[in-house]
């Protein structure tokens, strides 16, 4: 049983949390966090699902003197363990790397850091072979994670010469006010991080792309156009994405307006916080342009990056050693595909 630690218990790092608690070849030791937010507190109210450590000495006493049971320091559970999920804020993870150093600990970070922070720059369904059995290891961020799960879907069906992406990017997640109150789009000098991103990890394929961020907070929206080396119809895109385990094919004619509608279904169906670890493709903006095939994503950015997070802890540890074997025991867990 592969024992893990979480550092930084916020927006991604709870679901980090979940998410290794129902991989059933994997243990959650515990979570770590500094100050007292109102996600800690949260814990405590749910009666301490999971041990809390406290990510320094000082931050033991804030917890304490809430009433806030704390299991150790951050250093106490690094010792503990054999990989670490930084989900720290960005800057926070390179410093931590020192601890993790320090006790011959494996750590996986969150796309916020910088790349030479980790060994690989790491997706689970596009380079898993090269995180095996790394000792550092970085996601993408939660746009490039959905868009690559569907461009390498693609390439591995037909082969993408160049894509072009347009991001509409959520400004802020649920419940944040740091962004402030907008009524206006802000649009990014080209090209886009994401796209750049993407040939980093898949350096084979052309990208480039634009960024508009808009005042909404459920999920961002991608459109694409893609340039296959080999045709493919649009009836054949859509069966390949079907395919996927991480892709929901949606259509508005089912009710599937938008952002909003997914994030609702999502709560509809009982998904904890309203996630889905899968992205979503309208069918309905699935068209040809010439060779080239444009389609929509819908990105929920609080919970995508959880599966390829899982596949991050089972390379870097060499529990399986392909990318099929490593990512449909990470689907298994996380029941993805259920919708099927």
């Amino acid at each position: 049983m592969v024992k893990v630690a979480v550092a930084g218990y916020g927006v991604i790092g709870q679901r980090l949390a979940d998410g290794v608690s129902l991989q059933k070849d994997m243990e959650l030791v515990g979570v770590v966090d500094a100050a007292l937010t109102i996600s800690v507190k949260a814990l405590k109210e749910r009666g301490m699902p999971y041990d809390l450590y406290a990510a320094n000495p000082e931050s033991v006493a804030t917890f304490e003197a809430a009433g806030i049971p704390v299991s150790g320091t951050m250093e106490d559970l690094v010792q503990k363990v054999d990989i670490v999920l930084d989900a720290t804020g960005a800057g926070i993870g390179a410093k931590n790397k020192k601890i993790y150093e320090k006790y011959g600990v494996k750590a996986v970070f969150q796309g916020g850091e910088n790349n030479d922070v980790a060994d690989v720059f790491f997706h689970g369904y596009a380079n898993y072979e090269k995180g095996l059995n790394k000792d550092y290891l970085k996601l993408t961020s939660c746009n490039t994670t959905g868009l690559i799960r569907a461009i390498d879907c693609l390439d591995r069906k037909v082969g993408i010469e160049k894509v072009a992406i347009t991001i509409v990017r959520r400004v802020a997640d649920p419940g944040d006010y740091h962004r402030g109150l907008t009524n206006a789009l802000q649009v990014d000098k080209a090209p886009s991080h994401q796209a750049l991103d993407l040939m980093t990890i898949m350096p084979h394929i052309d990208a480039t792309g634009i960024l508009v961020h808009t005042p909404v907070t459920h999920g961002h929206f991608i459109t694409v156009v893609a340039t296959p080396k080999t045709d493919i119809t649009a009836e054949e895109t859509i069966e390949a994405f079907q395919a996927h385990d991480r892709i929901r094919v949606v259509s508005i004619d089912e009710g599937f307006l938008g952002n909003a509608s997914l994030f609702r279904y999502a709560r509809d169906l009982g998904n904890s916080r309203g996630d889905m670890y899968e992205i979503s493709i309208w069918k309905d903006t699935v068209v040809k342009s010439g060779r080239d095939v444009m389609f929509g994503i819908h990105i929920p950015q609080e919970s995508v990056t959880i599966p390829e997070t899982m596949d991050a802890i089972r390379a870097a540890l060499g529990m399986q050693e392909t990318r099929e074997e490593g990512t449909s025991k990470t689907n298994e867990y996380l029941e993805m595909a259920r919708w099927k």
